[in-house]
């Protein structure tokens, strides 16, 4: 409980402090900060964590609970779009689709789950988040989340474009790079020094989520954006979360992917709805509503796992 309250705490004044420079500060500046998390901060903390993080034989099971989770996110996905009881828009939009598909599937399991796992279960279990957002849930977004992106827009898109995203990523270089030199020893200083920056990039991480939440004011279609918010922080957690134990997951590893299967739709689904011209307004509802909802699901998801 103790835990929970410090980051609710640290979730709130960090989002709330990016709020309002968000809406002070010029566009660009969220853009420069973004960019020099994900090249900076962000690499920095994943090596940084990576050193103290305990590796088993079993963290391989993580990315591939994430790879059912986005399977299963789709067989929900279809069976919402086969039933539509929850929609008022008839027929939807093919790029509404997209959209819808997106928000239910990937989930933001690195600047918003890497700080809520580090808070509640601690960095000795923390190579599960990373292996889970890493090696599953950024192939989901980038790698099946475009060619959704693309199989639902007008657009048309060059491979190589998309083969780029994913090579260039800063994240899994320097995961590659923490796991090879994660025994390496290096001075105190250094170290400690590795830490404090690694930290403040999860700090800067939940203010950039702040001045991205400030600059999102679309609220369209609210029951499409409540059905992708149910598949995506409600089902997908408690039935998967349910049959981890059959895959020999239980303790504090099955609280940091049951959490990181409960994380809000990603902002990489807004920037891939805007590349591929899908339904943009959608993604920022259910980003919007997802964020605010979070803060009522982690007392749940604790108390259940």
């Amino acid at each position: 409980m103790n835990n929970l309250l410090v980051l609710y705490f640290r979730l709130i004044i960090l989002v709330l402090v990016g709020f309002t420079l968000g809406r002070k500060l010029p566009v660009k500046v969220t853009r420069y900060l973004g960019q020099v998390l994900f090249w900076v901060g962000v690499p920095i903390s994943i090596v940084a964590f990576l050193r103290k993080a305990e590796l088993s034989g079993e963290v391989w099971i993580a990315p591939i609970i994430a790879y059912l989770a986005v399977f299963l996110g789709i067989i929900l996905v279809l069976i919402a779009l086969k039933t539509k009881k929850c929609f008022t828009q008839t027929p939807l939009q093919k790029s509404t689709v997209g959209s819808f598909i997106l928000t239910s599937i990937v989930g933001n399991t690195g600047y918003l789950g890497f700080p809520v796992t580090l808070s509640l279960v601690g960095d000795s279990y923390f190579a599960w988040a990373l292996f889970y957002d890493l090696l599953g849930n950024f192939f989901a977004a980038y790698g099946l989340g475009v060619l959704i992106g693309a199989r639902f827009s007008d657009r048309i898109q060059e491979n190589w474009q998309i083969v780029k995203a994913i090579l260039i990523n800063p994240a899994l270089w320097s995961f590659g790079f923490g796991l090879a030199f994660r025994e390496l020893a290096i001075p105190d200083f250094f170290a400690a020094l590795l830490d404090i920056s690694a930290m403040i990039a999860i700090s800067l991480s939940l203010v950039l989520i702040g001045m991205r939440l400030s600059q999102l004011n679309s609220w369209d279609n609210l029951p499409l954006v409540t059905t992708s918010l149910t598949i995506k922080m409600l089902l997908i957690p408690l039935i998967l979360g349910s049959a981890l134990p059959i895959f020999g997951i239980s303790g504090q590893a099955a609280k940091v992917i049951v959490l990181q299967m409960a994380m809000p739709p990603a902002f990489a689904t807004l920037v891939i709805a805007e590349t591929f011209n899908l339904d943009p307004n959608l993604c920022v509802s259910t980003l919007t509503l997802g964020s605010i909802l979070l803060l009522v699901t982690l007392p749940m998801w604790l108390w259940l796992f």
